[in-house]
């Protein structure tokens, strides 16, 4: 809810959520907002399942276990697909430590450079 609030209420162009299973999105598309939330995980079932989600757009990336290493790949990866752009502001969700479910704890806002 913290994500969804704060996404809106600052005008964020997207919700980025690192997840492993896939219930940090779906817990996000319960909620009717008008900010895109990417789903982002390793996990090729995961990315399944969240295509049923709604307006969540699943992605794959790696895995990794270094949070700022995931973070910025994070970015990377929508920058890359034209979703964000230099001066957008997103929000993104993960947790710590990073690879096991079950464990968002973290809400962190960044512009992109």
């Amino acid at each position: 809810m913290a994500a969804l609030f704060t996404a809106h209420h600052l005008g964020c162009k997207a919700i980025l959520a690192l997840t492993e299973s896939g219930s940090t999105a779906l817990w996000m598309s319960r909620h009717k907002i008008h900010v895109p939330i990417f789903g982002l995980t390793s996990q090729l079932r995961s990315q399944r399942r969240m295509a049923l989600y709604r307006n969540v757009r699943p992605m794959l990336m790696p895995n990794f276990t270094d949070r700022d290493e995931a973070l910025g790949k994070a970015e990377a990866l929508l920058v890359e697909n034209g979703v964000l752009k230099s001066g957008d502001t997103y929000a993104i969700t993960c947790g710590e430590p990073m690879g096991r479910p079950g464990g968002t704890n973290m809400l962190k806002v960044c512009r992109v450079a």
